[in-house]
């Protein structure tokens, strides 16, 4: 059964962008701590704090995921959640007060709109504040997907504007969604049907042409792609999983992005995806991982679908107008 992503219990999401200079920040916050994993792909990612999330290091729960635009510019958004979860008093104990552990991975938006605007301390407050006091989350241009766009390999001209997207489900009492901000190199495909529903454009912008078609018609080495890029998601679960197994449950989501974006996991993306969960229900881990491949796939598709055109490219609802 679909249910929203706001319908997961104990975690709360709040967004905010700067919708002038394309970009913004999306803020997943828990205040019990969740326990959480991540499985990295891209050659490219901008992080911070992701060896919390390593089986191997002591902390067992973190209590904020924090998705931004900016490249690694805009890393110090998770400075203001951090500021704001430590005035709730949400944190590890450490005497003196509480340290809230936040992780952030960054997706490159600074082609789109204004480049010397990114997340900081401040957005990223805000958006905490938001998940708190008045969770927001929107699908389409919103928070982390303010800025996003994909098949960039021929430049912005030909590139197409997508966002954020969501999508969950609910089998018994177990409960799974993701949150994707989507902003890849590649082109995007319907996993259903094998139909491209975004990517690169046509020289006059009316119709697909295919990423790696292009790519494999020059073999020479390329140095710098026009563009960075990077797709960022967040898989969400009420189940019971530790370090481990969420880390294998990130790592198979990620077969959601293969199922949707060709090329991907290329050099010049980041693509990451996070999996967390708050909850005491016993589920199955790889029930569980093909489910958050399932959950993937679809809130990508929502991503291209909500998203309206923006900053002179056109959103796949429009491109279908033309």
């Amino acid at each position: 059964m679909e249910i929203s992503v706001k319908d997961i219990k104990s975690i709360k999401i709040g967004q905010t962008e700067d919708r002038q200079a394309g970009t913004g920040c999306t803020v997943l916050l828990c205040e019990e701590g969740m326990c959480a994993g991540l499985d990295v792909r891209g050659g490219g990612p901008a992080t911070r704090e992701p060896m919390l999330l390593d089986p191997l290091t002591a902390a067992q729960k973190i209590h904020a995921v924090v998705l931004a635009g900016g490249s690694a510019f805009g890393l110090g958004a998770a400075d203001g959640v951090m500021k704001y979860l430590e005035e709730k008093g949400i944190g590890f104990d450490v005497g003196v007060t509480r340290v809230p552990l936040v992780c952030q991975a960054d997706l490159f938006d600074l082609t789109v709109g204004d480049a010397f605007v990114r997340p900081d301390a401040g957005m990223g407050y805000r958006a905490a504040k938001q998940a708190f006091e008045s969770p927001n989350y929107k699908d389409g241009n919103f928070g982390a997907g303010c800025g996003a766009t994909v098949g960039k390999i021929a430049g912005m001209n030909t590139c197409m504007k997508t966002g954020i997207g969501s999508y969950a489900m609910q089998l018994g009492d177990f409960q799974i969604g993701a949150v994707v901000a989507l902003n890849a190199l590649g082109d995007v495909f319907d996993w259903k049907t094998g139909e491209q529903i975004a990517g690169l454009l046509s020289e006059d912008g009316t119709a697909f042409r295919r990423t790696s078609e292009v790519m494999k018609s020059n073999l020479s080495v390329v140095e710098n792609r026009f563009a960075g890029n990077t797709t960022l998601a967040v898989v969400m679960t009420n189940a019971k999983f530790n370090k481990s197994a969420l880390c294998k449950i990130a790592g198979m989501a990620h077969d959601g992005y293969a199922r949707c974006i060709q090329p991907v996991h290329t050099s010049m993306d980041g693509d990451s995806i996070f999996a967390v969960s708050a909850g005491d229900l016993e589920v199955d881990q790889d029930i569980a991982g093909i489910l958050a491949a399932e959950v993937v796939s679809e809130a990508i598709m929502k991503a291209v679908r909500s998203a309206e055109s923006a900053y002179g490219f056109v959103s796949a609802s429009d491109l279908n107008k033309q």
